[in-house]
């Protein structure tokens, strides 16, 4: 008998959560804080959860192991060395505990974080699948980055042991379950695949392809910018974080938006970016709601800050108030249903800006070479290829940068040239953001919503630069 392993994909943050049952009897694994996804596998098949164990103290996303364990009266297991602030098993290399008849032993596998565990499960003394977390991914590991730049290369080195341990010491045919990966930020490469077992990551992680010194001098030449909420989440998850509230957020009427938005707060469109060029609220920003709109609002938004969301069905609210509580906005500050002409007092309070695809850059660049245009894409998107006249400013430096991009506009406009900033990235959706902030700050701006792609074949030059300048600080913010 093998146990059955439940999948709960968060893939607006590019995590899994696993629910592994057997004999009527389950084990949670690094569950997400919303945890009425983890009721409703439970119901479905009746299961009673002895365990709710966490591979890490997680820097993507609060956790909601404690609620859950303290909710269903299951143990709460933790990796050990580390300063929690409730009671919970705290388990170390070789520790063991048993669940119907799956037997869970740790292996200590740091490099994501110092105290990083795996767990391995056999079945009547072989080997069914290992538990990850930020160590063993697909075709990569997790990024070892994320405690701070001083423990980076020693964390990265362990990363490079710990692979090797868990393909040393976990059966070959033992699915490979890891917490990260998915389009994860907390991944230190793409990884490749849905499925895997240790003994295909054997053969193809980079970790054991490389020497040492090549695995670590690799991993940390492709880190790139991670979001700047990790670093509240945490200790978030060392408090032990309390249960959410999804229910619908107050209703803010027109004057009220209004108010909020000349306060300074974040009033969101949720709309898909089309929409929210053609007609908007002056000063919403836009976060198109499909794909992984949480990632990049978490990154940019000074925390704190309240949030309003706007969306065209209350769905669309309420999966993106799920998102913001998964990554510690534990609730929207108001909301509204419907379109821009409910949202605005009169046609003053409306706005749009000018959408354009690749051909129209090419044709604005002929009529003015000089055209103030900037790249918002990652720096290792902007080495692969990028457009000679462009200024590179990754979207998460833009807040910062956003007084010298509009002392660029003004100076072009005070010597007769066109101040209108263009914007591009590798699709559209980043620009669109950037051009919401933009134009919240009065500068005038024209989004590229287009693929990177259609670029070079829009007729654009495009060069390599494996040395590019950043306009903004450090990453590692």
């Amino acid at each position: 008998m093998t146990p059955e392993i439940l999948i709960i994909e968060t893939p607006n943050l590019g995590d899994r959560s696993y629910v592994v049952g057997m004999d009527q009897t389950a084990v949670v694994v690094d569950p997400q804080r919303d945890i009425d996804r983890i009721y409703t596998a439970l119901q479905d098949r009746d299961w009673t959860v002895t365990h709710v164990v966490e591979t890490h103290v997680h820097n993507d996303y609060v956790s909601g192991g404690l609620v859950l364990a303290k909710e269903l009266g299951a143990e709460y297991v933790v990796p050990s060395d580390h300063d929690y602030d409730f009671e919970a098993q705290q388990v170390h290399d070789g520790h063991t505990f048993t669940s119907a008849g799956m037997h869970w032993r740790v292996l200590h596998t740091p490099g994501h974080t110092p105290h990083h565990v795996s767990y391995a499960v056999a079945v009547e003394g072989q080997d069914v699948a290992v538990f990850t977390g930020g160590s063993l991914l697909f075709g990569s590991v997790g990024r070892p980055d994320l405690i701070g730049p001083q423990a980076t290369p020693g964390l990265a080195h362990a990363q490079w042991h710990s692979v090797r341990r868990l393909v040393e010491q976990v059966a070959d045919d033992a699915m490979v379950m890891p917490t990260h990966g998915f389009g994860s930020f907390c991944s230190a490469t793409a990884t490749s695949g849905l499925a895997s077992t240790v003994g295909e990551q054997a053969q193809a992680n980079p970790a054991m392809r490389l020497s040492e010194q090549e695995f670590v001098t690799e991993l940390l030449a492709g880190l790139d910018a991670f979001p700047a909420y990790y670093k509240h989440m945490g200790p978030a998850n060392e408090r032990g974080a309390r249960a959410i509230d999804l229910s619908p957020a107050d209703t803010a009427d027109a004057d009220e938006l209004r108010r909020r938005i000349q306060a300074g707060e974040w009033v969101v469109d949720l709309r898909h970016r089309k929409l929210w060029a053609a007609e908007h609220l002056a000063g919403s920003l836009s976060f198109d709601g499909e794909g992984n709109a949480i990632t990049y609002l978490g990154r940019l938004i000074p925390w704190g800050t309240p949030v309003t969301l706007l969306g065209a069905t209350q769905q669309q609210i309420g999966e993106f108030q799920r998102d913001l509580a998964r990554i510690g906005i534990d609730r929207p500050a108001a909301q509204n249903v419907g379109d821009p002409q409910t949202w605005a007092r009169s046609a003053a309070d409306l706005a749009s800006i000018e959408r354009a695809h690749y051909p129209d850059l090419r044709s604005a660049l002929q009529e003015n070479p000089n055209l103030l245009l900037i790249d918002v894409r990652r720096t290792t998107e902007w080495q692969d290829g990028h457009i000679p006249s462009a200024r590179h400013v990754p979207l998460h430096d833009l807040p910062s940068a956003t007084a010298q991009i509009a002392a660029w506009s003004r100076e072009a406009s005070h010597a007769g040239a066109d101040p209108t900033v263009w914007l591009t990235c590798g699709s559209g959706f980043r620009a669109m953001v950037a051009a919401s902030l933009l134009a919240r700050a009065g500068i005038p701006v024209v989004a590229v919503d287009d693929e990177f792609t259609n670029a070079a074949t829009s007729g654009l030059t495009l060069v390599t630069d494996e040395h590019a300048e950043m306009l903004a600080g450090a990453y590692f913010d």
